[in-house]
């Protein structure tokens, strides 16, 4: 971008100014920055759902797992759509649990307490963690409709029928 000065401003003198500082900085490579961020929140769902035997890095192909320990700005190869089906099966498994775990929390909460899941997550007010894995699953190349189906089963199991009908 261009930036117009003025030309009482051209002969200032003292530090850098923030802006000419920000146009210096290399450009970051945003899918890279996206798959960080998948993984920061599968390691926060593991242990906001104190989910037990999850190895994170185990639902990444090798591409992913070397593409972690890379700066930002550099183009790395990403995981393609082609999958391998062990490490697609881990995927499933997983986002099953993290909606298992927290259906079970809510529901043990409640009939605890008698508290909504606001109180009991207070730093994530309309957070919800089955809807959280169904997005979870575009990414991880999952199908949604697996993971809202086994939400509504879980939701049947624990007597919430009134929410699994809807």
């Amino acid at each position: 971008p261009v930036l117009d000065t003025e030309d009482a401003w051209v002969s200032v003198e003292g530090p850098v100014s923030i802006v000419e500082l920000a146009l210096e900085q290399k450009r970051i490579h945003y899918p890279l920055v996206e798959h960080q961020f998948l993984l920061c929140t599968i390691l926060y769902a593991i242990m906001r759902l104190s989910l037990k035997g999850v190895k994170p890095l185990s639902l990444f192909d090798n591409k992913g797992k070397n593409a972690f320990f890379k700066d930002l700005t550099s183009i790395q190869l990403l995981p393609s759509g082609d999958m391998d089906p062990n490490v697609l099966s881990i995927r499933q498994q997983f986002l099953l649990k993290v909606v298992s775990a927290a259906v079970q929390t809510l529901c043990s909460s409640q009939k605890d307490k008698e508290v909504s899941e606001e109180e009991y997550f207070p730093f994530e007010k309309g957070k919800n963690w089955p809807t959280l894995a169904a997005d979870l699953a575009q990414y991880l190349q999952i199908s949604e409709d697996l993971v809202r189906r086994h939400y509504v089963c879980e939701l049947y199991s624990y007597g919430m029928d009134h929410l699994g009908e809807e």
